[in-house]
């Protein structure tokens, strides 16, 4: 996947100070002190779309089916040109995606962030001394956005969600029900290892987190049900990563731990490996919490919208996340 290689090419860059007070890892608020949950999105709320990582391939046809899905809730989305730009591989330079983000955010009249095109590009924004303000806003995103939702809910501040402003109606509408704050329907996955454990939920991609372990926008886990999904990555690099958490110590007191959608080339097992879902069960599986497999989340369909920071129970005999 092309801009999947993206992931392994490092352009040199002068390192941007970090903000003051971002010196240490943030734990995260436990269930019940909770996040300040932004409002709902009603008709004529503004929803900002922005790039913050690589350049949009094939803006027209997404930006028309979401433009028209916005119409149909009565929301108002606005496409800066600067989301549509290109700076090398990205949809700009590093402060210019930073500043579009500020800009919106600053909005008090925006009620929500699209992120789109993904690839690779926010942790440098992070870099570039990016703080996510205190107000609470959506900011919609996965894969390379999982940076700026981690940051976010490191800062204690709530709104960010994991989702795809793609996909078919179905998807779409579990996302328009969120923004709307209303209940969500629990997911279905596959039990691995039994038991039953509550907290805050944390959803991302495991190869963007892993690159922000040992940064201050990589939240505590501890007490936290934790969801996990990636895309092109071969199953000794996820064994690699996952044991790099192992003993980074990020999983130590993790309430439970959640397996979405992991794909990759057959190509990359030979006879005799270990299959991807063996690496899954084998890393994960001995960390004596819940274990639940096969959510419908991350690359791929379906992507249901997951909200993090809030309350969530993962229940390891029948496979069920459900949302508090």
């Amino acid at each position: 996947m092309r801009r999947r290689a993206l992931l392994g090419l490092a352009a040199a860059a002068g390192l941007a100070p970090l903000p003051a007070g971002w010196a240490a890892q943030r734990r995260l608020p436990g269930p019940r002190a909770g996040l300040n949950v932004p409002p709902p999105l009603r008709p004529g709320s503004r929803i900002v779309a922005v790039a913050p990582g690589t350049w949009w391939e094939n803006p027209a046809d997404e930006l028309q089916l979401l433009q028209q899905r916005c119409q149909a809730e009565g929301w108002l989305l606005e496409v800066p040109r600067a989301t549509t730009g290109r700076w090398r591989w990205f949809s700009g330079t590093d402060a210019g995606r930073r500043r579009e983000l500020d800009r919106a955010w600053a909005d008090p009249t925006v009620g929500a962030i699209f992120c789109v095109a993904g690839g690779w590009g926010s942790a440098r924004i992070l870099e570039m001394g990016w703080r996510p303000p205190a107000r609470p806003l959506w900011l919609v995103g996965f894969s390379d956005t999982s940076a700026l939702l981690l940051a976010q809910l490191a800062a204690g501040t709530g709104g960010a969600v994991h989702a795809s402003t793609g996909g078919d109606p179905l998807q779409w509408q579990r996302l328009v029900r969120l923004l709307r704050r209303e209940p969500l329907d629990p997911l279905q996955g596959q039990g691995w290892v039994g038991g039953a454990a509550s907290g805050p939920l944390v959803v991302t991609n495991l190869t963007v987190a892993t690159a922000l372990i040992g940064t201050p926008w990589f939240p505590s886990l501890a007490g936290c049900v934790l969801v996990l999904e990636d895309v092109g990555e071969a199953p000794y690099r996820v064994d690699r990563m996952l044991t790099q958490w192992r003993t980074a110590g990020v999983l130590r007191g993790v309430a439970a731990v959640g397996v979405g959608r992991f794909s990759w080339q057959q190509d990359d097992i030979l006879p005799g490996d270990f299959s991807l879902e063996e690496v899954l069960r084998e890393r994960l599986g001995s960390l004596g919490v819940p274990l639940v497999g096969r959510l419908p989340v991350g690359h791929g369909r379906p992507n249901l919208a997951l909200p993090l920071g809030v309350p969530a129970r993962l229940d390891g005999d029948s496979g069920v996340l459900t949302l508090l």
